[in-house]
């Protein structure tokens, strides 16, 4: 018994990282969350463009680590990436600093702070690129050579993996949700300059905690040893393996027998034994080791493009959820007032409080249920969260339609306000079921990308994660684009209305959860013939 207990514990070096992604998480939470209000009041652009360059920044930055991550695997140890990546991460926020201190003192050279804003915020994309699937993927790593291998029913390693991956997510959410309550806070009220700061020295802390914790972490050489390149490794062994079926010959039977039709010999048309899957294993440089991995690639793109909208979805709180908000009622006594990006934090609070219960609770009642150990499957687990998310964009659409009626009735009766009479907390529901959703899916989808990647590639795992919030933002910028195309045909008003009372965000938030669900169905077929890692192997 105290040896199952004891295989349930993180090891020191386990939680020194999570707490170092909680920091990193609140620095990259006190900017992203608040920044389409610094857009639209400071740099002083339109609801649609600050909500696209967002989406667009946001989308970029997820999306980096798809493209970093192969040149980590390849030529670098994650150790050392993370600490080239977390510099850029630095110098990027510091450039940020710099930009609202210069906007500040300086306010007719728009256009040079506004070229250089861009390029500090994408010079953070360019850190977290490398920083991020790196962190995580290191955090991973020191669980111990067993818990790479694929986990039996009876293997309790799966376990342990699981449980890394939900306080990672944990930790995660513990710094979003200081990043977004604490630093919006503090830019309303104190200014987008400390706003910016703030969040520049907390990634100089985690740094300084990174190195310092350098003697209790577990290095794999191995990661590095066996596979020097391995997407070019890919096509060579696809190239390769062509090129032998095109050059390999037909044998015909050389005795004459009174047969007359001539048959082939029971030989493969490539004459190459294969090997076992334990021969493939060990020599991960053989042509179908490589194939294989090649194949896991593909098998899992269809997935990966089914939760694209998910990831559309999770673009609202930062954009427009939090533009509803600043129209809504949002006082709380006489003199405060609530930064409607604050609201975001219900999101991450609602994970920190809920997420010890998806063990103790849910879990439990699913393995009654389906009389499975895990109660549900990792797919079934991403499945839930995005029904959830739907939910949310249902309850969100109807929450826009009711403020919408109110503003009409105000327009209606001479008042030329944006704020109505309606609390922001209204919000709240679309927000906590979104938070509900990432419990389910966000760490669904960390421990399926990690777990069904070739194990050289572990931190490639982690980018494909990250990517599907990166291709998400770009998706969701162009849905922007071709409504407000749509609109501007149709000669009627725009759905990103500068004006709150002529928007129509309900009608955008319905097209959301249509797309939502069209998706969510051809993800259920999808799961129902996808190919598991440990049943592929068995083919071998």
């Amino acid at each position: 018994m105290a040896d199952g207990q004891r295989q349930q514990r993180l090891s020191k070096s386990c939680i020194l990282l999570i707490a170092i992604a909680g920091i990193e998480r609140f620095a990259f939470k006190g900017v992203a969350s608040n920044l389409v209000t610094y857009l639209t009041d400071v740099v002083n652009l339109s609801n649609s463009s600050a909500a696209k360059m967002v989406n667009s920044w946001v989308g970029f930055t997820s999306i980096m680590p798809l493209l970093v991550a192969p040149i980590a695997d390849a030529y670098w140890r994650k150790y050392s990436t993370i600490m080239v990546s977390s510099f850029l991460y630095f110098v990027g926020l510091a450039a940020l600093t710099t930009t609202a201190l210069a906007r500040s003192w300086h306010h007719k050279n728009r256009s040079m702070s506004s070229s250089f804003l861009s390029l500090s915020l994408y010079l953070i994309s360019l850190g977290q690129g490398g920083y991020n699937p790196s962190l995580q993927a290191f955090g991973a790593d020191q669980l111990g050579e067993e818990e790479e291998l694929p986990c039996s029913k009876e293997d309790k390693s799966c376990n342990k993996k699981t449980l890394f991956f939900q306080w990672w997510y944990f930790g995660v959410c513990s710094g979003s949700l200081l990043g977004v309550t604490v630093m919006s806070y503090i830019q309303d009220t104190f200014g987008w300059v400390l706003g910016f700061a703030i969040p520049a020295i907390s990634m100089i802390l985690s740094i300084l905690i990174f190195s310092g914790g350098s003697p209790i972490y577990l290095y794999k050489e191995h990661d590095v040893l066996q596979a020097k390149k391995p997407l070019r490794n890919i096509f060579q062994a696809v190239k390769a393996s062509a090129l032998r079926c095109f050059h390999c010959e037909i044998t015909l039977p050389n005795d004459k027998t009174e047969v007359v039709e001539l048959e082939l010999q029971e030989k493969p048309l490539c004459p190459e034994k294969l090997e076992s899957l334990k021969d493939l294993n060990k020599d991960p440089k053989g042509g179908m080791y490589l194939l294989a991995n090649a194949k896991v690639m593909v098998r899992l793109l269809p997935i990966w493009t089914m939760l694209l909208m998910f990831a559309v979805i999770f673009q609202q709180p930062a954009t427009f959820f939090t533009k509803q908000g600043m129209t809504m009622k949002r006082n709380i006594g006489a003199g405060f007032k609530i930064p409607p990006a604050t609201l975001q934090s219900a999101i991450t609070l609602s994970i920190i409080l809920l997420m010890p219960l998806y063990d103790k609770i849910f879990i439990p009642i699913t393995q009654v249920i389906t009389r499975q150990e895990r109660g549900i499957s990792v797919m079934q687990r991403m499945g839930i969260g995005m029904v959830l998310s739907i939910i949310a964009m249902i309850i969100a659409a109807l929450v826009e339609m009711r403020r919408l009626e109110i503003g009409s009735q105000m327009r209606s009766a001479g008042s030329q306000s944006e704020t109505v009479p309606l609390s922001i907390f209204w919000l709240l529901p679309q927000y906590i079921l979104l938070g509900i959703s990432d419990i389910f899916t966000v760490v669904g989808m960390q421990e399926f990308f990690y777990g069904e990647v070739p194990r050289h590639m572990r931190t490639m795992g982690i980018a494909l994660y990250t990517s599907v919030f990166g291709v998400g933002s770009f998706v969701s910028a162009l849905l922007i684009t071709l409504v407000e195309v749509y609109t501007s045909s149709k000669g009627i008003p725009s759905w990103f209305c500068d004006d709150m009372v002529e928007a129509r965000l309900d009608s955008y938030y319905w097209l959301l959860a249509w797309l939502s669900t069209v998706s969510l169905l051809l993800y259920a077929l999808l799961c129902r013939y996808y190919p598991k890692k440990s049943d592929s192997d068995n083919e071998y």
